[in-house]
């Protein structure tokens, strides 16, 4: 059994980026074209992705506001992005108490896009595209430690699954 290529890996990362809250679609989304939207600008991750059926069970768990005219807004995208991607490592609650601690602290432009720049940031770092993760932000606080180490947590799988997809690739 072979390796892992890892230039395949690091490649399929390579140019990956998540849109700055400003950069989603703010025209109002039905629920086929959110969950494509969605699972498009995760694909390079492989394993995170969103359905339909989960959308709908996040909205039921009170993650997501409803809706209004079936249509999906720019923070309910937001919202879903970091949700789909804060699932493969933590449960629906312990996702709802850091939206909590989140709405409590930062608007959701301010949060989505900090999200943005860690989680690009620490899968970089992870993927060894740079030598050392930065600081992101000014200020340290608990919110943003938690959230720094979910990153890392999903880095890692992300990492992880993509080396395993490689090598299951190769039977």
């Amino acid at each position: 059994m072979r390796q892992p290529q890892k230039d395949e890996i690091k490649a399929s990362i390579e140019n990956f980026r998540l849109p700055r809250y400003d950069e989603i679609p703010d025209v109002g989304l039905y629920l086929e074209q959110t969950t494509k939207y969605i699972s498009e600008l995760l694909s390079p991750l492989e394993d995170i992705s969103i359905t339909r059926s989960m959308i709908s069970n996040y909205i039921k768990q009170g993650l997501v506001s409803n809706p209004v005219k079936k249509q999906y807004s720019r923070d309910q995208i937001a919202y879903l992005i970091y949700i789909a991607i804060a699932k493969t490592v933590l449960s629906l609650d312990h996702i709802r108490l850091l939206i909590e601690m989140q709405q409590k602290t930062y608007d959701n432009a301010v949060a989505y896009n900090y999200f943005c720049m860690e989680f690009e940031n620490i899968l970089f770092y992870v993927f060894e595209f740079k030598d050392s993760a930065e600081q992101i932000g000014k200020d340290s606080t608990e919110l943003k430690i938690m959230l720094r180490n979910m990153i890392i947590t999903v880095a890692h799988k992300i990492y992880l699954d993509k080396c395993f997809n490689s090598i299951g690739n190769e039977k």
